[in-house]
């Protein structure tokens, strides 16, 4: 059904635009499914959560890791399914891991320590990590999000360090690298994802 809304819009989109190529229509219509897409994704994810007892938690983590998820990309699973799968796992399992993880004080420091190394490493290498369906052109537009990637994904573990709660401070650490993990390379290629720069080349990136 959501295949067949979008690509309504996508139709609708053409024929006020004529301009819009077959490709670019390609673009659109895959940009309309993840929108779309996202709405049952969300609200089965918070019903699923309610049931396990763990609403609240997956409701913060949800908001709190947001703006480095959309700072720092990732890949995108191929189904409507696999996704709704997937976010549901990625969420509701960090939740669970936090709840049954205890890291000692000097633990928890060197973990964090470790953790942001890995991750400033890997948001320089692929941050913001696009794909082949919705890349980043823009030199700008990628800049941007790559700052905004360090900076949400530090201040993500420093308050992992401050906050006293041990669940809510396990979110942050366990959340952070979790995302940090999709948008490497191992997971593009496990997952079958191209980055954008992958299929179009640096080249065909645009300077502003």
């Amino acid at each position: 059904m959501i295949d067949n809304i979008c690509t309504f819009l996508t139709n609708r989109i053409r024929k006020e635009m004529p301009e819009i190529d077959d490709e670019r229509a390609e673009v659109i219509n895959y940009g309309l499914q993840n929108i779309i897409g996202e709405v049952p994704k969300i609200f089965l994810l918070f019903i699923i959560s309610f049931f396990l007892g763990m609403l609240k938690e997956v409701l913060f983590m949800f908001i709190v890791l947001s703006p480095y998820r959309g700072a720092s990309g990732g890949f995108h699973l191929k189904t409507h399914l696999g996704c709704i799968i997937g976010t549901t796992a990625f969420y509701c399992g960090i939740v669970f891991l936090s709840q049954h993880v205890v890291l000692g004080d000097m633990t928890k420091y060197i973990f964090t320590g470790i953790i942001w190394i890995f991750g400033m490493i890997m948001i320089k290498l692929y941050a913001p990590a696009d794909t082949e369906n919705v890349p980043i052109l823009s030199k700008k537009d990628r800049k941007k999000k790559q700052m905004i990637a360090y900076i949400t994904y530090t201040i993500g573990l420093i308050a992992a360090l401050l906050i006293q709660d041990n669940v809510i401070s396990n979110i942050l650490l366990f959340g952070n690298l979790l995302q940090t993990l999709t948008i490497t390379k191992f997971a593009y290629r496990l997952t079958k994802n191209k980055y954008g720069y992958e299929v179009y080349g640096d080249t065909s990136m645009e300077n502003v």
